[in-house]
């Protein structure tokens, strides 16, 4: 019953978000059937690639029984590894830039976006730069270790041992994400597509964060993963966006810049000043959007992850290093939610950064 309740409590959110959003009308699409293929955003000029794919980073083999594994012999899996997609674009290359998603999400979150428009994916590449996006240790198509679920579920293990498994339910996913407030209502000058609100729903996905896939795995990933490219600017999203300031610490000579979207936090009191001494040397980029106040009734609060990301920037440069914090709302950008990356203005955002990589990126082989 209160499951029921609960969902249908979900649903009344993404209808008021419309409604008073001034979307809903006879016959408009529910949000579920928000994005349809045949009206998706078509760029006006064509996409020149020299080549597009797919690959793993990271993993190692283990050794699981047949209730481990769960079809079949027992024998070796490989875990822990990271899928990377990748578009390199035709004609002179910049420096390969990385996107990172943040929690209960996926790689997705930089693909088209809830509106049909371009995403940051497809801008990046198009800007010139070799652009490879990531699903996190343990998400989307890295898959996830099931042997943890499948021994509890042959009581071979206690309950208590399986990690939790996350999701946000999207009436709470609104408002974290800073669409709108808790009654529903979206925000005045809100950026983002609040008639796609039901295709931000679909890509909320289970997060087993909470378990084994663990932020060392993930950031240990990325660092080779810069070492393989021979350096590359990380760019990370709210919960991942410590994963790059992290990889830094143990491969700062192929970090070639971070970029971290509305982190939950920088450390500004964590990091030794041995570890700030080591950040210095890394053009450090920190983004926030706007409605930073707005109330928040469970998780972190964004004015808290902004000052302590005001402190960390404070560190580096007291440190002599290069790194810059960006308000949306001081630039004269109104609206701008959790989700910078699919805002209406997403591709503006993008400039920005872009306009910042070109003016502090060091030169190639420092």
């Amino acid at each position: 019953m209160l499951y029921t309740a609960e969902r249908k409590r979900g649903r009344r959110v993404i209808s008021r978000l419309m409604v008073l959003a001034g979307l809903a009308c006879l016959g408009a699409p529910s949000p579920s059937l928000a994005q349809d293929a045949a009206r998706l955003a078509q760029a006006r000029t064509p996409l020149k690639l020299d080549g597009v794919g797919s690959f793993y980073v990271g993993g190692r083999p283990v050794a699981q029984s047949p209730t481990e594994i769960g079809l079949y012999a027992g024998g070796s899996v490989i875990i822990d590894q990271m899928y990377v997609q990748y578009m390199l674009p035709a004609g002179p290359k910049k420096t390969p830039i990385v996107l990172v998603h943040g929690g209960v999400l996926s790689g997705k979150t930089y693909e088209t976006t809830p509106d049909g428009r371009m995403g940051w994916y497809e801008y990046f590449t198009r800007k010139q730069h070799p652009t490879y996006v990531v699903d996190q240790v343990g998400r989307g198509r890295s898959g996830f270790d099931q042997a943890p679920y499948n021994r509890v579920r042959a009581r071979e293990a206690p309950p208590a041992s399986q990690g939790n498994i996350r999701r946000v339910a999207t009436d709470i996913a609104l408002v974290r994400f800073r669409v709108g407030s808790a009654d529903g209502r979206p925000f005045p000058e809100t950026q983002f597509p609040v008639e796609a609100a039901g295709e931000l729903a679909k890509q909320t996905i289970p997060d087993l964060s909470d378990g084994s896939p663990s932020e060392e795995l993930n950031v240990r990933a990325l660092a080779l993963l810069s070492q393989q490219l021979e350096g590359a600017v990380l760019v990370s999203h709210s919960q991942s966006g410590r994963f790059p300031l992290e990889a830094a610490l143990r491969t700062p000579r192929t970090i070639r810049a971070v970029v971290s979207v509305e982190p939950p936090g920088c450390n500004a009191t964590v990091y030794s000043d041995a570890q700030i001494a080591q950040l210095s040397r890394v053009p450090i980029l920190i983004v926030f959007g706007d409605y930073l106040d707005a109330p928040q009734t469970m998780g972190i609060k964004w004015n808290e992850a902004y000052r302590d990301c005001m402190a960390f920037v404070a560190r580096v440069r007291a440190a002599n290093g290069n790194a810059t914090l960006l308000h949306t709302p001081e630039l004269g950008m109104r609206g701008n939610s959790h989700m910078l990356m699919q805002d209406r203005n997403n591709l503006q955002i993008a400039d920005l950064i872009l306009e910042w990589l070109d003016g502090h990126l060091p030169p190639a082989g420092r």
